[in-house]
């Protein structure tokens, strides 16, 4: 009897082993959502919503680069992840992507407070940094994240604040790749971030103008050689900077007649692969 009751007890104990184990699984399944989801989380007292990407194939044993690609002015956050083929790539790569929202009086016209641009967020002062840096923090807390590898990338106003976020938020954000954007508020990073620019010169909405004085800046604040390697072809001429301190890097790439719209895109008349580009870049760069 004594050893029926001591294997009985053995059984039990395994079952409640086998029980707590299938229900994590669970858990850990319904966690791990494949494809892109929606998601919120409340910042300032407003409720703030993002799609996240998640790849098939992601490892969760090992931490996984996470790219943050920011809409234009009213235009939708699943606009831009079809626009940019970022989520493709992040599949290909497996990497994390996630496409936040700005605010708007409706919610299909956002807009992001990117200094001197743009609608509603602008007007009512909208604190989009703190949004972006509580967002960081819940996907580091809840994915495999590695903090030295957080990248932004936007279009339009979303390519503002990612400029506005490489001021700001120099201590998470190891590299931008603004498309089609400005850097138009008082920056003042307290740490070197890459940057990597996509600018077409035919821009009518944004022009090109302003995209040397950005990039001036940021090879003066990354401590980079003044003197670049260039490269021309007929859609794109490129400026390389190298010696950058801290393991930074800049670079431009002048798209010939891009108008504002994100390279190598179908409607963008051009074959410059951006979406990959700045991967590739990203990958050299992150935050030592």
């Amino acid at each position: 009897m004594p050893e029926a009751r001591k294997s009985q007890r053995t059984i039990i104990a395994l079952s409640a082993v086998l029980l707590c184990a299938a229900a994590l699984a669970i858990g850990v399944a319904n966690h791990r959502t494949i494809g892109t989801a929606p998601g919120s989380i409340e910042v300032d007292g407003l409720k703030r919503t993002y799609l996240l990407h998640i790849p098939p194939a992601l490892d969760y044993s090992r931490k996984s680069p996470l790219v943050l690609v920011l809409h234009g002015a009213i235009q939708s956050p699943s606009a831009v992840e079809r626009m940019s083929g970022m989520s493709t790539l992040a599949d290909q790569e497996k990497f994390l992507v996630a496409y936040p929202s700005g605010t708007g009086r409706v919610s299909n016209v956002p807009t992001w407070n990117a200094g001197k641009c743009c609608g509603y967020a602008l007007a009512h002062k909208v604190d989009d940094v703190a949004f972006i840096r509580a967002l960081i923090d819940k996907l580091e807390s809840d994915y495999p994240v590695d903090p030295k590898r957080v990248f932004v990338t936007g279009i339009s106003n979303g390519g503002m604040m990612s400029y506005r976020l490489a001021c700001e938020l120099s201590d998470r954000i190891a590299a931008i790749a603004p498309v089609e954007g400005a850097l138009n508020v008082d920056c003042r990073p307290a740490h070197p971030v890459s940057v990597i620019v996509f600018h077409g010169t035919a821009d009518r909405l944004v022009p090109f103008d302003g995209v040397a004085d950005a990039a001036a800046f940021w090879v003066k604040e990354d401590g980079c050689a003044s003197d670049p390697a260039r490269d021309e072809t007929a859609e794109v001429h490129t400026s390389i900077y190298s010696g950058c301190k801290n393991g930074a890097g800049v670079a431009v790439y002048a798209i010939q007649g891009g108008r504002h719209i994100w390279p190598g895109h179908p409607f963008s008349g051009n074959h410059v692969p951006a979406t990959k580009l700045m991967w590739s870049f990203f990958l050299k760069h992150p935050k030592l």
